[in-house]
């Protein structure tokens, strides 16, 4: 009876005429949810600027595990995975709905991918702090995708891109990592600190490269060479750029709402496309 309810529910999914835009945000550090700064507000104005999607499938640098899975909790949890912070944002709670419909649809869309149905996960911070400012109501199902850590960029950039007809039926699809996350370089005096030249440069070079549609050396970053190395030290907090990367539909214009450094080696930089 629940298959065929699932099923009924994918072959009757609404559509629309014009895709809902996907997004990668950095995410940067989680205090930003308690802030008002020009981030924060940078946030909110997207929020405003897009139409109200129908659930949101979010790909966060922090659910980095050995496998690709999909939340299925019909209450997802607020996750503080993190240490050393104020006790006030332990305190936070993001306590929108789950969506178990929308992750089977996920599960279906990336087959012959084996995902699995996770209950075990929530909402992490890397989703949290920017839908906070984003849908301050929580209101709106949210499901999140997990980064398969054992496989290579090219893989999350292919695999994302069986999620687009999730764009033409009211799914908003979200990355939140960092395009330059080099935390053994941070200042914990935050955004006021200069940026460090290569992580300028680092950053300055992904946005050439998406205005020039030149995809292959942003999947293949690693033979960039030292700027790129110094801004992704681990890939969990770029990867999801990539996946974001893979939605973009041919010809699709690219915005960046949001631009700055925080802590001097933490890229703020948001990335629309549509």
């Amino acid at each position: 009876m629940l298959v065929w309810l699932v099923e009924v529910y994918i072959e009757n999914m609404p559509t629309q005429s014009v895709p809902m835009p996907v997004i990668f945000f950095g995410h940067g550090n989680p205090m930003l949810t308690l802030s008002k700064n020009r981030y924060t507000e940078a946030w909110a104005a997207v929020g405003r600027s897009i139409p109200r999607p129908k659930a949101v499938l979010a790909i966060s640098a922090h659910w980095y595990i050995r496998q690709s899975a999909v939340t299925v909790n019909a209450q997802p949890p607020t996750i503080h995975d993190f240490g050393g912070f104020p006790e006030e944002l332990f305190a936070v709670e993001y306590p929108a709905p789950g969506s178990p419909d929308l992750a089977r649809r996920v599960q279906g869309l990336l087959s012959p991918v084996a995902v699995s149905l996770a209950e075990d996960w929530g909402l992490d911070h890397g989703t949290w702090t920017v839908l906070r400012h984003l849908f301050p109501k929580a209101d709106i199902p949210v499901v999140q995708l997990s980064i398969d850590s054992t496989k290579r960029p090219q893989f999350h950039y292919e695999l994302a891109k069986s999620l687009m007809p999730l764009r033409q039926e009211g799914v908003l699809i979200v990355g939140s990592g960092n395009i330059v996350h080099n935390l053994a370089q941070y200042s914990w005096e935050g955004e006021n600190v200069q940026p460090l030249d290569w992580a300028v440069r680092f950053d300055q070079y992904v946005r050439v490269a998406l205005e020039r549609g030149d995809t292959s050396s942003l999947i293949d970053y690693e033979r960039l060479g030292r700027d790129a190395r110094l801004s992704i030290p681990t890939p969990d907090h770029y990867l999801p750029f990539l996946s974001i990367l893979g939605l973009r539909q041919k010809g699709e214009p690219v915005s960046f709402p949001v631009e700055g450094f925080d802590g001097g080696t933490m890229s703020m930089l948001a990335i629309r496309f549509g």
